[in-house]
C-alpha cells in the first residue's frame, strides 16, 4: 500500500493512520478549503475515506484495481476522514482523527456555499436528480450526466463522462457513485488535464440530500453505528460488506505501526 501523505496544501494540517493522510479541518474549514480548489484553473479532487477504502487500500491480494485506487487516493488534494469506527480506532492507536463525513459536508455546501453564477455538476445518480437539486437549491446551475453501470469496465462510459465535464468545466462536481469507481474515474480526468474546479467523490450524498435514501438518527452517528442503520435499510447489499470484509480493519488498525 502506499503511503498517500504529504501531498495537501501546505495549510492543511494532517495526520497519519493505516497509510492514509487525513486532514485536521472542521466543517467550515472544509468548505473554505473547497471552495479555493472550486476556483482552481485545473482539476483537483477531493475523497472521503471510510472502513472500505482503507481496506480497499490494504488487500490480501491486490489487483490492479487496488493499485488504481491507491494511485487515486496518493493524487486526492484532500482526505477527509467519513467514519467515526476509524475515528475510533485510531483513538485506541492514539491518533485523533477528525471527522468530515461526505454527506455532511455535501450537505454543508449545497445549502452554504454555492453562488449564483457557479456550474454544479452531478456524475451519477437517477435522471432527474439536477433539476430536484435545482429547485432544492436555486440560484446555481445545475447539469448531470449518467453513466451506466460498471463504468470502470467500459471505456465509452468513461469517455462520455470526461465529454461531459470537458464541456460543463464546472465549479464542483460530484461523483455519485461508489467507490473504487469515482476516485479512479476523478484521478483519470486529472490525469487528463482538460479541467478544472473540484470534484467531491461522495458515494450515496446526493441520495441522503434529496431523501431517497434515509441516514441514521445522529445519535446513531455520533456513537459510530450508522453501518448498523444502513445495513438494516439495505441488508442484502451491505451484509457482505460490515459483517464478513468490514471487520478485517480491526485485524488492520491493530497491526499499524506509526513510523
Amino acid at each position: 500500500m502506499t503511503q498517500v501523505w504529504g501531498n495537501m496544501p501546505h495549510s492543511i494540517f494532517q495526520k497519519r493512520f493505516l497509510g492514509i493522510a487525513f486532514a485536521q479541518l472542521n466543517y467550515q474549514q472544509a468548505t473554505a478549503e473547497i471552495e479555493l480548489l472550486s476556483q482552481g484553473s485545473s482539476f483537483s479532487f477531493v475523497v472521503t475515506p471510510n472502513v472500505d477504502h482503507a481496506l480497499a487500500l490494504a488487500p490480501a491480494i491486490p489487483t490492479e484495481r487496488n493499485n488504481q485506487f491507491d494511485a487515486a487516493y496518493g493524487a486526492a488534494a484532500i482526505r477527509f476522514c467519513d467514519s467515526r469506527v476509524l475515528q475510533a480506532l485510531a483513538k485506541l492507536r492514539g491518533v485523533g482523527l477528525s471527522v468530515v463525513t461526505g454527506s455532511d459536508l455535501t450537505e454543508r455546501l449545497f445549502k452554504q456555499q454555492f453562488a449564483t453564477d457557479q456550474i454544479i455538476a452531478i456524475v451519477g445518480g437517477d435522471p432527474g436528480d439536477a433539476q430536484i437539486l435545482a429547485d432544492l437549491f436555486p440560484g446555481p446551475k445545475f447539469v448531470q450526466h449518467c453513466p451506466p453501470m460498471g463504468i470502470l469496465d467500459n471505456a465509452e462510459a468513461v469517455a462520455d463522462i470526461f465529454a461531459f465535464l470537458d464541456t460543463q468545466q464546472a465549479d464542483y462536481a460530484f461523483f455519485a457513485f461508489g467507490a473504487p469507481q469515482s476516485e479512479i474515474v476523478a484521478h483519470q480526468y486529472q490525469v487528463r488535464g482538460t479541467g478544472r474546479g473540484v470534484g467531491l467523490c461522495v458515494g450515496a450524498s446526493i441520495e441522503f440530500l434529496i431523501g431517497r435514501k434515509t441516514r441514521a438518527p445522529k445519535w446513531m452517528q455520533r456513537a459510530g453505528l450508522e453501518w448498523a442503520f444502513r445495513l438494516l435499510q439495505e441488508p442484502g447489499r451491505l451484509w457482505r460488506r460490515y459483517l464478513v470484509t468490514g471487520p478485517r480493519i480491526l485485524l488492520l488498525a491493530a497491526k499499524w505501526r506509526n513510523i
